[in-house]
Order: C-alpha cells, then sequence, then structure tokens
C-alpha cells in the first residue's frame, strides 16, 4: 500500500507496566494556542499493546489502526524492502479470513482501509461506519494472532510490490532520484540507507521462509500500538479491547528493536545520477540531521519552511521568480535515529545546472550566516500551525498526528508539545540550526540528469554496512480454517445517531449565489469561490486559457503584487488554490477561522482585480511548459491526456485543461485579461463558505467582499454541448522508448451528471472499478498481480462524461492488461448484478460521499461541483437516496448500452517494442505513435491518414 520513499516515522518505546491515563493537553503557550490540543486516553495492556482512545461523536465513522514498531530499517540482510513487503501479506489472510475478506468487510459497509510503510513503522487502518467498530478490532486480532502466511499469499504480494516499484519508482521521471539516490547517499552505516520499497533483485530473492522468520521476529502485542477514534463508547471499547487482544502473547523470541550506530558526519562529495527520460536536470544538496527527539527538530522545521514553504519562501523567490527552476523543495525527515534536508530544484528548460545549483547554495548560505526578520519567523509559525489545524480537522487526522509522534519519539504527547517547542523558536535558533547543520563542507552535492539510470551514477561510495539477519521461523505456520469451521467476524450494532450539516442559501443583488454550511467545530473555514465555463471554453487554438487564468491570478492586481499577495495570505495560515476543470473554474481558501475575513478581503481583490503583469506571466507560462514537459515522460499521463482528444475529438472537452506545449506558447498575457472580463461575471459566480463558521456569518462575508461588485458588461452564455458528438473507437500506442512500465487506458462515453441515468451509471462503475472490491482490482491485481491497481473512474460533468479503466503494469504484460479491461466491460452488462453486490457497492460509494463531507474543504468541493454540473447544493443532501433508487436491472441497462468493447477506444503508453506483437493481435487496427510526435491538440493524436 502506501510507502515513504525517503524518511518517516520512528520507533515507538513501549512501555512495559500495566497503566491508564488520560490525557488532554494544556494549550501550549504563544500562538500555537490557536490550535486545539489533541484529548486521548492511553493504556498499556499486561502483553504489551498500548492502547490509545480518541473520542469524536460528531461523526459517524470509527477508525482503528494498528501501528507496528517495524519498518524498513527492521529489514534483514539482502532484503530491502521487505517491511513493506510484509505489510503487504498482513494485510490478506487469517485463519478465519480467507484472501482479501478484510477489503469486503471494510468497503461492502461503507467504509476504506489502507495500511503504510516508513523506516520506523508499519500501520494498518480502516475508517467504517461506527457500528462496526467490534469488527474491525476483531480484523485487527485476527491479523495480529492468526496471520496465514502462505505461498499464494507471499508469491501475488511479492509481484504486487514489485508492480508498485515499477509504477512509483521506474516509470515516473524522478522516481529513481527521491526513492534510491537519496537514501543512499543521507545515510552511511544506518540501515536506512536501503531504499523502503526495496528493489526488484531483493524482492525475488525473498523467500516465504523469509516472511515467516520475519513475522516471527517482529510482529507482537509488545510491538503494537492500538488508535481507535471516532464515535465510540469508551468503556465498551476497552473491554472489546480486553476481549480480543488481551490474551495474545507477546513474542515468543523478541528480536531487539533498537538499531545499533549512529551516522558520521557526511563526508563532502558530489553525486551525479542519472534516469531514462529526465526532461529537464535537477541540483541539490544533502545534510544530515538528528533524529527526532533531538531539541532542535523544532527549530529545523521553522528553518524550512522559511526556506521553502509557499511561494513567499526564499528558494521560491530565487529560483521560481527569477525563471532559474520550475519547482522547488527542501523538505525536513526524521526518524528515530537521523534525519535529513534535501533542498532541491527541478531547473527550468535551458538553464545550466551549476547556474542554478549557485543561486541555490547563495539561499542556504544566507539563512546559515544572518538572522531572519520578525516577519519570516512570524509566517513560517503561522504556516506550521495553520498546517496542524488542517491535519486535525478530522478524527482520522488527529489520530493518524498521535500516531506519527508515538513512533518517532515514543511519546503520544509529542504531538501537542511539538506546538509548544514551535511558538518557542527564536531568530537566533533558527540562525544557530542553519549554520551548525547546512554546512557546505557536509554535504552531498547532486545533480540528476538524463541518463541510463544505471545504479553506480548514485551508489554511496562508502561500502554497505551488513546488516543483521532473523531467526528462522520456528512455529508452525497458520492455515486457513475450513468454511465450516472459522469464527464469523461480529455483528455491527445500531448505528449512531448524528445530525447532518444544514444548507444554507442567498443570493446577493448583483445576482451572485451564496452557498454557507458549518460542517464542524474545528476552527478552520474554507471560502470558495465558483465561477462556470473553464477549459471547455478555451479560445480555439488556446488551451490552457482558463487554466492560466485562474493559476496566474494570484500574481498581481492593481494595488498588490505578487509578493504582497503571497507574504500577507501565508501570514495568515492560508494559501489560494485555484485552477480550471472542464465545466469551471474554482478558487479556495482555507484558513484559520478567525483569519477568514483578512484573507477573503485578499482572495476578492485577486478575483476581482487580477492584473497579470507580464514578468509574471512570463515565468509561469514557462513553468508551465516545463510540467508539461515532464508529464510527457509519464506514461500515465500521457494516456490520460490522450483520452480527451481521441474521445471527444474537436468538441470543447477535447482540449486540454493544461494547455499544450504549443497552445501555451500562444496564450498571451492578453488573452488572460479578457477571459476573465468574460467569463468572471457576478451573475456566473457562487460564493461557498463551509468550515468551523457559523453560516450567517459566512453569508456576512460573502456579502462584504463580493456585494458590491457591479459587472462590467453582459453576463456570459455557457456552451450548450461540449462533448460533442460520439466517435468510432480507436486503438493507440504512444512509443515510449525506455519506460519503466506501460499506461492502459480503456474508455467508453457515459453521461452526463444532471441525466436521469447517472446514478445507475454510477453504481455500474462502481461494480466494474471502484476501490479494491471492483472487479478490474480483483482481476488485473487480486488474481494476476499484473498491477499495483486497477480502477475505472466517471467524473461528474455538465456533458457527457467519459468512463474509463486504467492501470499501469509491467511492459510485457500491457496485451493482458487491456485484454482483461475489455472483458470486463463486455460482463458488466452482460451478467446480472445481484441486489446484494448492488447494495455493497452503494454503501461504498455513500462512505466516501460522507467522509468527503467531513472537512470544510471536501464538503465545499462537493457544493462546487454540483453548481457547475447545473445542479443545486442542496443535491449534497439526495445522493444517498438517488443511489437507494438504482434497482439491478438499471445498472446492467445502462452498462450494457454504454460500456461495451465495442464502443471502447484503448490507450496504451509504454516501450512499445515489449508489447506491440500481442497487442495487435488484440487489435488489429491499432496505430502507432512515437511520444516524440504526439499531437494532444489532434483529434488523430499526431497518427498519420490511414
Amino acid at each position: 500500500m502506501k510507502t515513504f520513499p525517503f524518511l518517516g516515522a520512528a520507533m515507538l518505546a513501549l512501555a512495559t507496566a500495566t497503566t491508564a491515563a488520560a490525557h488532554t493537553a494544556a494549550e501550549p503557550a504563544g500562538s500555537a494556542a490557536q490550535v486545539p490540543p489533541i484529548a486521548y486516553k492511553e493504556r498499556i495492556l499486561k502483553n504489551g499493546l498500548r492502547v490509545l482512545s480518541l473520542q469524536d461523536n460528531s461523526t459517524p465513522n470509527v477508525m482503528v489502526s494498528v501501528w507496528y514498531d517495524v519498518g524498513s530499517k527492521h529489514d534483514p540482510e539482502k532484503r530491502s524492502g521487505f517491511a513493506h513487503l510484509f505489510e503487504h501479506i498482513l494485510s490478506r489472510k487469517t485463519v478465519n479470513m480467507p484472501y482479501n475478506m478484510i477489503n469486503r468487510l471494510t468497503e461492502d459497509v461503507g467504509g476504506v482501509r489502507n495500511a503504510s510503510t516508513s523506516f520506523d513503522r508499519t500501520n494498518y487502518y480502516e475508517t467504517v461506519p461506527a457500528q462496526y467498530l467490534e469488527t474491525m478490532l476483531w480484523t485487527h486480532a485476527e491479523r495480529m494472532a492468526r496471520p496465514v502466511v502462505d505461498k499464494e499469499v507471499f508469491e501475488t504480494e511479492r509481484n504486487v510490490v514489485k508492480e508498485e516499484l515499477r509504477l512509483r519508482v521506474l516509470a515516473p521521471p524522478y522516481g529513481r532520484l527521491f526513492f534510491f539516490a537519496l537514501s543512499e547517499n543521507t545515510f552511511d552505516v544506518l540501515p536506512h540507507r536501503r531504499p523502503v520499497i526495496g528493489t526488484i533483485a531483493d524482492l525475488d530473492a525473498a523467500t516465504l521462509d523469509d516472511a515467516r522468520a520475519f513475522h516471527e521476529a517482529f510482529y507482537g502485542p509488545d510491538t503494537a500500538t492500538l488508535i481507535v477514534a471516532g464515535n465510540f463508547d469508551e468503556a465498551r471499547l476497552q473491554s472489546l479491547v480486553d476481549n480480543y487482544f488481551g490474551a495474545i502473547p507477546k513474542r515468543a523470541k523478541a528480536t531487539p528493536l533498537a538499531i545499533p550506530g549512529t551516522e558520521p558526519p557526511m563526508a563532502p562529495r558530489r553525486v551525479d545520477a542519472t534516469g531514462p527520460n529526465v526532461p529537464l536536470p535537477a541540483v541539490g544538496a544533502i545534510y544530515k540531521l538528528p533524529g527526532a527527539g533531538h531539541a532542535d527538530t523544532a527549530a529545523l522545521e521553522v528553518m524550512n519552511a522559511i526556506l521553502s514553504s509557499g511561494e513567499n519562501s526564499r528558494l521560491h523567490k530565487a529560483l521560481i521568480r527569477t525563471g532559474l527552476a520550475s519547482e522547488i523543495d527542501a523538505s525536513v525527515d526524521f526518524t528515530e535515529e537521523a534525519g535529513g534536508i534535501t533542498p532541491f530544484a527541478i531547473l527550468s528548460d535551458g538553464q545550466d545546472p551549476e547556474k542554478v545549483a549557485a543561486a541555490l547554495d547563495t539561499v542556504l548560505a544566507g539563512i546559515a550566516t544572518a538572522e531572519v526578520s520578525d516577519a519570516e519567523l512570524t509566517e513560517a509559525k503561522t504556516e506550521l500551525l495553520a498546517s496542524t489545524l488542517a491535519e486535525r480537522e478530522t478524527f482520522s487526522g488527529r489520530a493518524f498526528e498521535l500516531g506519527e509522534a508515538l513512533v518517532l519519539t515514543g511519546d503520544p504527547a509529542a504531538a501537542n508539545k511539538r506546538l509548544d517547542a514551535i511558538s518557542r523558536v527564536t531568530r537566533a535558533d533558527v540562525a544557530r540550526v542553519a549554520k551548525k547543520y547546512l554546512d557546505p563542507k557536509a554535504r552531498v552535492e547532486l545533480r540528476y540528469a538524463a541518463g541510463d539510470g544505471d545504479p553506480k551514477s548514485w551508489a554511496n561510495p562508502k561500502p554497505m554496512p551488513v546488516f543483521p539477519s532473523v531467526p528462522a521461523a520456528t512455529g508452525t505456520p497458520n492455515a486457513l480454517a475450513a468454511e465450516t469451521a472459522r469464527q464469523a467476524p461480529p455483528v455491527p450494532t445500531a448505528a449512531p445517531a448524528v445530525t447532518a450539516p444544514k444548507i444554507a442559501e442567498s443570493r446577493l443583488a448583483n445576482g451572485i449565489r451564496v452557498v454557507a454550511v458549518k460542517t464542524g467545530t474545528v476552527p478552520l473555514a474554507t471560502l470558495s469561490v465558483v465561477i462556470g465555463g473553464g477549459a471547455s471554453t478555451d479560445p480555439k487554438g488556446r488551451a490552457g486559457v482558463a487554466t492560466m487564468a485562474a493559476d496566474l491570478a494570484a500574481k498581481g492586481t492593481a494595488t498588490r503584487s505578487a509578493e504582497d499577495i503571497a507574504a500577507a495570505l501565508e501570514s495568515l495560515g492560508a494559501t489560494i488554490n485555484a485552477g480550471a476543470s472542464p465545466d469551471g473554474s474554482i478558487f479556495s481558501v482555507t484558513a484559520p477561522a478567525a483569519n477568514l475575513d483578512a484573507v477573503g478581503t485578499i482572495l476578492a481583490d485577486v478575483i476581482r482585480n487580477a492584473s497579470y503583469p507580464q514578468a509574471e506571466f512570463d515565468v509561469e507560462r514557462k513553468r508551465m511548459t516545463d510540467g508539461l514537459r515532464i508529464a510527457l515522460n509519464n506514461p500515465g499521463a500521457i494516456a490520460a491526456m490522450a483520452a480527451q482528444p481521441l474521445l471527444y475529438g474537436a468538441a470543447p472537452y477535447g482540449g486540454q485543461s493544461g494547455g499544450t506545449v504549443k497552445s501555451l506558447a500562444a496564450i498571451t498575457r492578453d488573452d488572460l485579461v479578457a477571459y476573465r472580463r468574460t467569463w468572471w461575471h457576478p451573475a456566473n459566480m457562487s460564493v461557498v463558505v463551509t468550515g468551523g463558521v457559523d453560516p450567517a456569518a459566512g453569508s456576512a462575508l460573502a456579502k462584504r467582499l463580493f456585494g458590491d461588485w457591479k459587472a462590467e458588461g453582459p453576463a456570459p452564455v455557457l456552451p450548450k454541448t461540449r462533448a460533442g458528438t460520439a466517435l468510432p473507437p480507436r486503438t493507440i500506442v504512444v512509443d515510449l522508448p525506455g519506460a519503466g512500465q506501460a499506461a492502459v487506458l480503456a474508455a467508453v462515453r457515459g453521461v452526463s451528471r444532471a441525466d436521469a441515468d447517472y446514478p445507475s451509471l454510477l453504481l455500474a462503475n462502481s461494480v466494474l472499478g471502484v476501490g479494491s472490491n471492483g472487479r478490474l482490482f480483483t482481476e488485473v491485481r487480486s488474481k494476476r498481480a499484473l498491477s499495483y491497481g486497477a480502477y475505472s473512474s466517471m467524473p461528474a460533468r455538465a456533458d457527457t462524461a467519459l468512463l474509463s479503466a486504467s492501470a499501469q503494469t509491467k511492459n510485457e504484460s500491457a496485451t493482458e492488461v487491456a485484454e482483461i479491461f475489455l472483458n470486463e466491460f463486455k460482463r458488466l452488462g452482460a451478467e446480472p448484478i445481484t441486489p446484494d453486490a448492488l447494495a455493497k457497492r452503494r454503501a461504498f460509494l455513500e462512505g466516501a460521499y460522507g467522509r468527503q463531507q467531513e472537512t470544510g474543504g471536501g464538503y465545499g468541493a462537493i457544493v462546487a461541483g454540483l453548481i457547475l454540473q447545473g445542479l443545486q447544493p442542496a443535491d449534497a443532501l439526495t445522493y444517498a437516496a438517488r443511489l437507494t433508487a438504482v434497482t439491478p436491472e438499471a445498472a446492467n441497462a445502462i452498462a450494457m448500452r454504454n460500456v461495451t468493447p465495442e464502443n471502447a477506444s484503448l490507450i496504451v503508453v509504454g516501450d512499445s517494442a515489449k508489447f506491440i506483437d500481442k497487442l495487435r493481435a488484440l487489435r488489429p487496427d491499432l496505430v502507432v505513435i512515437p511520444a516524440s510526435k504526439l499531437d494532444l491538440e489532434s483529434p488523430t493524436l499526431g497518427a498519420e491518414a490511414r
């Protein structure tokens, strides 16, 4: 499941005695008091299991997670990636749960599950309706005490992990840099030097016996923490914990968890790493940091925010605004034993790597030689606290923050203590840690460019240490019990009663619709502005205008410069998120509720008075072009972009929302001004206020910000048709030599969001490929291990949407995946969907919809989408009812009409030499287009006429 490519969490220090305590931290001093502390209860069982509970009865859900004090730093010798592989294994089968039953127990009741691995820990977590709390506790006890580690599970999951590695590491242009080169050169002697996800060679060398030995060595209640958050009764929870976990014994032969050794000082050197299909070089540096428990971590976090957080950061101003780089970052990452910081930049096309590296070094030297300003210090702290506030908006976010703090420091209270420490950081502290850790004589200079991707190019000159192995397993392996002997999962209790939020609607005198919804009590609010039109209204030959107009709006107004806007917003703990979909443009800002008025004032100025200064326009257009060049070297991104013109042709939906290299070059600043004046009109606009703010206050704010806005011209007229007429299906192969994976996409035309058949097709699509119980996931991943995941989607659109199936797989199996997609398209309409199957898919969709509504930003996005699709905000409250009205026959019927292999266009992007002959046998009419000749503005995609 999820992996952390570089640095992650750290080891959990378990207590040995049985204790119980309640923790409601006092509010820390200073600005940290703006963030409500996490209140939780703690208990440790006699077998060593730590239990943390966070009660929140405002939600109808509960999250149950188990965090094991086992991470990739415990990978045995020559078995890199083993902790992550075992994460997959433990998720699959137990004595009483057949393969993948855990997926059904969560998704079929409206829940979701996942797992993740970092250097320091592995966690498994599910969010389900609260009445299934006992069911989830039972599943975790099963996995802890009675896992089945057999050949079926081992071989399937190893192949899945290999596909995940290809997806995350080998297919993206910068995958080798972030997953392989950084950890290899951040660490010299610690086992963290090895990649969390491992290598293909080490995964191939692993055996079933290794998996059983790893489990016996590291997995037990004495290496675990159970975290339960959400709607539950505390007394009942603790009784259930005793019942399901109390009798599970500690590990019989406990392998020590402590990692010996410490990192030596960094030996200065330069690494010139390479990777295939790298469109733009990257430069950077690696510096060693202490572990998470060190007293300097808060100052390092603040230093890093000053360097790289937001558009007012030093690196952004020095490298992005000057046009030297297209992307920058400098994330600080800690493990229990050590950490690192890697400031880096992906160059803007045509820039000299050494010039950009020198500019980066100047910024790093500056923060180490002179104290930062009071304004920078305050802004950095506010950004960190606002980010934490956003994480604490949901019960699951609070649980994750608590869990990560615990495994990093051994103290769950560290989550609250961290904010206090950040509030106490001074300018002198920042200067001190910058001088101490950003030492130019103790770093690795990093370069990354196009090449063959030979691991020797990033190899650490220090020999790889020999790491411990684990003793062979001695216990008797578990086996799946006979069906008649299996223990059934506990039945659910009654669902808790939770009051849904109310939607308040009004309209300003100038025609602007206002929607306000209070979605929670956390003092965080989201203000969104919704404007009809979007990418489907881009002028001919100017694809990307709507997106650029939104993205660049905050680059200047008549009274504020880009730097003024960025500095003001970031000092208030906010940023503007803007973009254009095919149906419209959406601006949103999320900020502490106390700052929403000030943040809204800036947003209103941006929308009403965006001026698009020429210098800012030139830089940002270049960045968008550079971003496209990166995307055009990623198989999945290419397939997604190619689908639009392939199925929509020259119709408005056939354009590229983000533009093409050709169209971006043609767009001028005047195009953006003209677009804003035409489409950003009060009659074409809605304001949505959500989060922890009273609806009356939200509506009043909208009136203050936009009530006096007078139209400059007639109201724009939205297109009557955007999807055009259906085109004949085609098969396109985009040849990308050296691609680490092939992307496979099959698509048909669906229906619009307002169509009466939309709920029926939405449910049919869920049967086909939504989640890990969809047919595509089952056939492609669970049964054949051909991909990390295979899914289908149908986005909500004002006009006819595309229903598409997609997956990435090794090049050699691209045809097999394509054939499965086409077969499942046929099966969807031909094989009757049972009422039980439909009910389970309905529950899954309703659960996902409900979880999105638990954040202000999520609820705002739902309302914005409804408005852009021509529906009413109140339809957010009728979603479940519309799904309930769908019959199995209706779902089958719409699938039979729309989702057929005869209607499907097929796109495969990858190294075609490895699959072309087999694919041609499946689809003889295929057309091959070299990636270098792909034309995303043409319905033919650049294919020559036949």
